[in-house]
């Protein structure tokens, strides 16, 4: 999905007025400098770990002797956690400052990566698991603030694309890391190859960070009940999100429980919000019109990054066979056209309007989708390149131009909690849009396979001549022909109805982000940035 996906990418390269820019020097301290790249590695990290174990389940599964009604949570515990942690991050890094927060986020973070690789049962990992997930999402939004704070507004249409392409990428590539590390060597190397980057990350962190003080004193003034009655909301959404579809929705009593709790929760969490003197999570920025749009498109964005980052890897592994590794050599032409994008992003930031960027930005994206609504089984890596060129080009062209867009125009107050909602919305559409894709993708095939079944009667000529063909070549093997034939045609028609399915599915993505381009016209046009990078919040 979850997640998550999940940044706050270009945030930091603004386009409100400079008169309420911080006063930031020029000159960046080289400690500062290694402080915030320590940060992004971090925060590469923990968005890496939402996916580095999706192409590595069955291998987790066997090495823990785990059911397959199990092994699932080893993914989902993470993402309830995190999706948590990431709307509280704002109002803990005021409490305690940017740098304890992450200094010890990032030692947690660590820590719970190396409990993981010695989980020797399945209930040992989901725990491990959640606290990596809750621990290191404090890292995510943290990395936005404490970039609108150190980089001055010349160094910010440099710095943005950079963070957008770091958070992008690594759900990207997420499978492909995981499937390579779990082959080469096994799983235990998903969660140990975390340990040494992440003890430089605590160290360089602790040591470099002075972005912000701590304000001890609102933590008198916590909101303990809003925090609970968030995690219930959130935690809920996200499982029903997660295991609805194979779990058969409404039907399986968990789901309905899960329902009721996440409604509950919601409700009590927006009124502590809008009552209570220090709430858990500040909303007010929503009253911002651009940002409350850009939240949507966020949300839409979610849906893009993981939704294809799951849908490419369900059709190569269901359709043409492939394993973890050749799905990874497949999908890496995306975060390749991320990596060429990300420069010629940033540089467009300061030259055009952002709305025109994202418009641009959906075109592209609309445009592989609709490519992809003629898949058929015989699709390689070739006919994959074009649609996989234009997500990873569309995603940066939309990631800076909607960030700045959304929270370009908050005072440098807001732009903390904000970071972290901005965040929530991306990850909450990776969670819907892959409860909706995987829903979709097993109605539709049902329909498909009923429809095709209906053609295929003994007074279909072409049916026929194809099953007595069947049939005659497994008669020449000394195999039951009649039988053999009738099920290779189940087999065939399976897989016809499948492909259709996908088919299905990118055509409603395509609608969906043909609809966006029109949701441009909703935006304010944000004050032009100029070469130098913008002016700051």
């Amino acid at each position: 999905m979850a997640g998550s996906a999940t940044t706050t990418a270009g945030s930091i390269s603004s386009a409100a007025p400079a008169s309420s820019a911080p006063k930031v020097d020029e000159k960046m301290p080289t400690g500062r400098l290694i402080a915030f790249f320590a940060m992004v590695v971090g925060m590469f990290m923990s968005i890496l770990d939402i996916q580095i174990v999706s192409a590595s389940l069955s291998e987790i599964q066997a090495g823990l002797s785990a059911g397959s009604d199990e092994i699932g949570w080893v993914q989902t515990s993470y993402l309830i956690a995190e999706v948590i942690m990431i709307p509280l991050s704002g109002t803990l890094a005021r409490i305690v400052s940017t740098r304890y927060l992450f200094a010890f986020s990032a030692a947690g973070f660590t820590a719970a990566s190396a409990l993981a690789a010695t989980a020797s049962n399945i209930d040992q990992m989901i725990v491990y698991r959640a606290i990596q997930g809750f621990i290191g999402g404090g890292m995510i939004p943290s990395v936005f603030a404490a970039a609108f704070t150190i980089f001055p507004p010349s160094k910010r249409a440099f710095v943005s694309p950079i963070i957008g392409l770091i958070a992008t990428l690594a759900p990207t590539i997420g499978p492909t890391v995981g499937g390579y590390l779990s082959n080469a060597f096994s799983w235990h190397w998903l969660f140990l190859v975390n340990i040494i980057p992440g003890i430089f990350v605590t160290i360089l962190t602790w040591r470099f960070i002075d972005f912000d003080k701590p304000e001890l004193s609102l933590f008198k003034k916590f909101d303990w009940w809003g925090l609970v009655a968030m995690g219930v909301f959130l935690g809920g959404l996200e499982y029903v999100l997660e295991e609805g579809n194979s779990n058969d929705w409404f039907n399986d009593h968990m789901i309905v429980i899960g329902a009721i709790a996440s409604g509950l929760g919601c409700l009590v969490f927006f009124y502590r919000a809008f009552t209570s003197e220090f709430p858990v999570v500040d909303l007010t920025a929503f009253t911002n019109r651009n940002f409350a749009f850009g939240s949507i498109f966020s949300f839409v964005m979610g849906i893009g990054l993981y939704g294809l980052t799951y849908i490419y890897p369900v059709y190569l592994s269901r359709i043409r066979g492939y394993d973890s590794q050749m799905i990874g050599e497949t999908m890496f032409v995306s975060g390749l056209a991320m990596f060429v994008t990300a420069p010629i992003a940033g540089k467009l930031s300061t030259k055009m309007d952002l709305r025109a960027m994202m418009v641009i930005g959906f075109i592209s994206f609309a445009s592989g989708t609709y490519i992809m609504t003629g898949i058929t089984a015989d699709w390689d890596f070739y006919e994959l390149l074009i649609p996989q060129i234009l997500r990873g080009f569309g995603l940066m062209m939309c990631m800076v131009p909607i960030n700045n867009i959304a929270l370009g125009t908050l005072s440098p107050a807001r732009i903390r909690g904000a970071s972290g909602l901005f965040n929530l919305t991306r990850n909450l559409g990776g969670a819907v849009g892959l409860a909706i894709i995987s829903t979709l993708l097993s109605n539709r095939q049902d329909v498909h396979y009923e429809r095709l079944r209906e053609h295929l009667d003994w007074g279909n000529r072409i049916a026929s001549d194809q099953l007595d063909s069947m049939a005659s070549n497994l008669n020449t093997y000394g195999l039951d022909g009649a039988t053999g034939a009738i099920r290779q045609m189940v087999q065939l028609v399976t897989k016809q109805a499948v492909v259709m399915s996908f088919s299905d599915v990118f055509l409603i993505l395509t609608v969906l982000f043909a609809m966006m381009i029109l949701g441009v016209a909703a935006i304010e046009k944000p004050a032009p940035q100029g070469g130098g990078g913008g002016s700051g919040h």
